[in-house]
């Protein structure tokens, strides 16, 4: 008689759901300041390990008036590669010294696909450390979801608002991911003929900076 062993599947409905809301600007930024390059797609597996991930969110401006964004390869693979990418043009202005800045600010955006997901989600993970978002996350945490950051304090100054970490329930410094997160400086990567499908981790690219009137 064959003694065949069954495995029993995870019940997927027990598992904590889980949605990655980034601002792709913010977290570069932090990244930047803590001197190593997000392997995206390793981040996308470390949180896949941690409940059910049910999206996550990438959000960038392009400057659409240029004929190459420096961006643009890297929301190009994050779009083929598990990432749900929210664009939109920047807009140029003069500031008060003469000087044309370019602002890409993708607040309104983060906030409304945040609070369209809450019902489906345990845990909403932000990374940011945008002051701005602390009225969003107590928004989110009324409604039954509990909040985590993910920025840093361990830069001078800090990466994170004070006010936007003492809001969050769990608050994660991004320098503790480096070892789980961090492109190996080693990794240089290969380019195919589609970089989209077939590069098996992101472009370093960077984010168009966003710069509030």
């Amino acid at each position: 008689m064959l003694n065949i062993e069954t495995r029993k599947e995870p019940d997927m409905s027990s598992l904590e759901r889980i949605a990655l809301f980034i601002d792709g600007a913010n977290l570069y930024a932090s990244a930047k300041a803590l001197g190593f390059d997000i392997d995206y797609k390793r981040l996308l597996k470390e949180f896949q390990t941690k409940g059910r991930l049910i999206r996550a969110f990438y959000y960038t401006a392009l400057v659409d008036d240029q004929e190459y964004s420096s961006v643009r390869p890297l929301v190009d693979w994050l779009d083929y590669n598990g990432y749900s990418v929210v664009t939109k043009p920047t807009k140029e202005f003069v500031d008060s010294t003469g000087r044309r800045k370019v602002k890409g600010n993708m607040d309104i955006e983060l906030a409304v696909n945040a609070l369209d997901m809450a019902p489906h989600l345990d845990l909403m993970v932000l990374f940011s450390g945008d002051g701005d978002f602390r009225s969003l996350v107590e928004s989110i945490q009324r409604k039954g979801v509990r909040v985590a950051v993910v920025s840093t304090i361990s830069t001078q100054p800090p990466m994170v608002a004070d006010e936007l970490r003492r809001q969050a329930d769990e608050f994660i410094d991004l320098a503790h991911l480096i070892q789980r997160i961090g492109r190996d400086p080693g990794d240089r990567p290969q380019r195919p003929m589609d970089h989209r499908r077939s590069q098996s981790f992101a472009p370093i690219q960077q984010p168009v900076e966003e710069v509030r009137e």
